[in-house]
């Protein structure tokens, strides 16, 4: 059986529904407190590939960092909004959940029921 894992933010109300609802699913995912231990550039090029998502796609617009580090430019480059998500990651948009080489936000919740499948 295929390993999951749930980049998750304890804090947050949708990566805790996700959370449950891999656990109703009896699925024990390996936990990744992501803004403790925050993925390198390496890591959200591999999350991202899985996803099928550009760094923009997964940008938290709403978060204060967005502003500041005027991340809304569309000449940034994706190794620029990567860069900024590494050293800010609450800019990454959660819960990211993976299984094998997928991988789906768990925005809504139910996108997970995709990788249980």
């Amino acid at each position: 059986m295929a390993q999951y894992t749930i980049y998750h933010n304890p804090r947050c109300s949708k990566s805790r529904q996700t959370l449950a609802l891999l656990e109703e699913n009896n699925i024990q995912p390996n936990i990744v407190l992501y803004l403790e231990t925050p993925p390198n550039q390496q890591t959200l090029m591999e999350l991202l590939k899985k996803l099928g998502k550009t760094p923009r796609d997964i940008l938290r617009k709403s978060e204060d960092a967005y502003k500041e580090k005027g991340l809304s430019d569309s000449s940034l480059s994706d190794a620029q909004l990567i860069q900024a998500m590494v050293d800010e990651p609450k800019l990454i948009e959660r819960p990211i959940v993976v299984r094998g080489k997928q991988a789906v936000l768990g925005r809504p919740p139910e996108n997970v029921l995709e990788l249980i499948a």
